[in-house]
């Protein structure tokens, strides 16, 4: 498989579930008709690219055939590496009919991709599997129908470690992927499933909460917030903006531990360390602001945490201070980002909330109104 340079370093590609589906039902279908076996199947990826995947525990009983094709996620860190996806051929009268299968997710919730009650078999990778069952009918000259049952054995016990139960969709992974390839670390994807999650929300509310990890969760949770309005966005909290604007959301509220809010405050809206840092900059700037003597500011440029800074400052008696000129300079820059009232509430395990932007508590007014 392909590599790509990702983090200074070359990270391998893998493929999506939506092409081991995909393939396993060519394969399947192919060996249905044509009564012979398969050791590995060439198939071609939404995106073009061709791939050779290996067909394995391949079984004929009766008027059926199955087999899988394992997941290969490359580099990129994925729980669904490794499974196996199967395919399940029959023939039927006419037409071609797709199922999904034990393992495979149902859609409980609207503003998914497909309806509620369908098989989580995206839209994508739902025509590659048409596609290639209708390729294996007319290899074989064969003018009846063939019914596909996607399954993975290990998909409901698997799906506990995704998203899935928490966006609405249960008792199993999903078949996704829109180009086929699993791009190792993908920015892309995690955005995409922010946007999937912003979407959903808006059917039903006007606001969302961001939160970009446990932390922000569980604390989000402590305060009393609905928990059906937190979305998880990970270090992209500036993606989490442009999808509420994007998706007409009033307001959108940001619970997020002193380490990563104090990146906020300078700007950077991805606070991923790769990215950049700026921690304590942004406290050192507004600590002067705050009036905090030059030999605690030249203490906080050597510290490695957040808390061993807030400890001085709040030693100094600057803390509170500091604190309130970094949420305006959260609320600067946040609010700039994109059409969408933005606040934001910083917390640190130790000392709880530590700074709230100004118009935080009306947002959170607002946002109690809805779910009452």
């Amino acid at each position: 498989m392909e590599r790509v340079y990702v983090n200074n370093r070359f990270m391998k590609k893998g493929h999506t579930t939506g092409v081991c589906a995909a393939a396993a039902a060519y394969g399947a279908a192919s060996m249905l008709l044509n009564g012979i076996e398969l050791e590995y199947v060439d198939i071609l990826t939404p995106s073009g690219t061709a791939l050779s995947l290996k067909l394995l525990d391949i079984k004929r009983e009766g008027n059926f055939v199955s087999c899988a094709v394992k997941k290969e996620s490359g580099d990129d860190p994925d729980v669904t590496d490794g499974m196996l996806i199967y395919c399940k051929a029959e023939k039927i009268q006419k037409g071609i009919e797709i199922k999904g299968g034990i393992g495979i997710g149902t859609v409980t919730r609207r503003g998914l991709d497909r309806p509620i009650g369908a098989a989580a078999i995206n839209t994508v990778p739902l025509h590659s599997i048409e596609k290639n069952i209708e390729r294996a009918c007319g290899e074989a000259e064969y003018r009846g129908g063939v019914s596909v049952t996607v399954y993975a054995p290990e998909g409901e016990e698997i799906a506990k470690k995704t998203l899935n139960p928490d966006i609405g969709i249960e008792g199993g992974i999903s078949i996704l992927g829109t180009t086929g390839i699993v791009e190792p670390m993908s920015r892309k994807a995690f955005e995409d499933t922010i946007r999937l999650e912003m979407n959903m929300l808006s059917l039903d509310y006007g606001y969302a909460i961001a939160v970009p990890g446990s932390y922000g969760r569980d604390f989000a949770k402590k305060m009393g917030l609905p928990q059906e309005l937190i979305i998880k966005t990970g270090n992209f909290i500036g993606a989490a903006i442009d999808c509420a604007a994007e998706k007409g959301l009033k307001g959108l509220l940001i619970v997020s531990h002193v380490g990563k809010a104090l990146k906020l405050g300078a700007g950077i809206m991805n606070t991923h360390s790769h990215e950049a840092d700026g921690r304590m900059e942004v406290l050192c700037t507004s600590a002067l602001k705050a009036g905090c003597g030059r030999d605690i500011l030249m203490k906080i440029t050597e510290c490695v945490t957040t808390d061993e800074a807030l400890a001085l400052l709040r030693e100094s008696g600057c803390m509170e201070k500091t604190m309130e000129i970094i949420a305006e300079r959260i609320l600067y820059y946040t609010s700039r980002r994109a059409a969408v009232d933005t606040g934001c509430i910083v917390f640190s395990n130790k000392y709880g909330i530590i700074c709230k932007t100004e118009n935080a508590d009306r947002l959170i007014s607002e946002i109690m109104k809805e779910v009452i």
